[in-house]
């Protein structure tokens, strides 16, 4: 199947409150576009440099999507026109985030990247690290703090995944009673987002299954 065709197949599969990004990192801006007229409008980058590249080249209803790692120097590159941050790992980015958002007078919507992985050098801030965050979230003028994001393990083990998924999901849950500009919990990927979708994700981050296997000669 091509590209439209596997965004059809999984925007059937999914509830409809699940937002779906397509993540389009690697990809030639000729596969976004492709899955843009299929009707695709939020695309997922992880290089600041890519990302930046791309928009250029799309219309201007992309909501651009910040998944990968991020180094503070870097963020006044997306600053102007990222619709959403996943990745905040520290405090030190979400003040960065802050100071760039101070200077375009701007509200960056941005997720809290929480460690829910085995895997060590994965990122991601532990509960009382958010607990600290959140606490002094209102310091924070120039962002908007929307929700959680987790990573789970690189793992085939469904119930190592699902113990993950739940961990996040209930944090997600807890932290929303008292903090109600929390209203996205992104989790899931390309092999175990129906899962992440059944532990109460409601953003999946779908690269391959859209794209096809990744270059990374690029």
């Amino acid at each position: 199947m091509g590209i439209r065709e596997n965004l059809e197949q999984i925007i059937t599969e999914i509830p409809e409150q699940v937002s779906l990004v397509a993540v389009s990192k690697t990809k030639p801006v000729d596969a976004l576009k492709e899955a843009y007229e299929g009707g695709q409008r939020i695309f997922g980058e992880n290089k600041v440099q890519e990302l930046v590249e791309k928009h250029t080249q799309l219309p201007d209803d992309v909501e651009w999507h910040m998944i990968g790692h991020l180094q503070r120097n870097k963020v006044k590159y997306i600053a102007p026109f990222i619709s959403l941050i996943h990745s905040v790992d520290s405090l030190r980015l979400l003040k960065e985030i802050n100071k760039q958002g101070s200077k375009l007078n701007l509200k960056i919507n941005c997720l809290l990247q929480i460690h829910i992985a085995q895997e060590e050098h994965k990122f991601g801030l532990s509960a009382t690290e958010l607990d600290e965050i959140l606490s002094s979230s209102d310091t924070f003028e120039f962002v908007n703090i929307k929700g959680l994001m987790g990573m789970a393990s690189f793992t085939n083990d469904q119930n190592q995944l699902r113990s993950e998924f739940t961990y996040l999901a209930q944090l997600f849950k807890e932290k929303a009673i008292d903090f109600k500009n929390l209203e996205i919990l992104s989790m899931g990927m390309s092999g175990d987002y129906p899962l992440a979708i059944d532990c109460g994700s409601t953003m999946i981050r779908v690269g391959s299954r859209i794209f096809g296997a990744r270059n990374y000669k690029h």
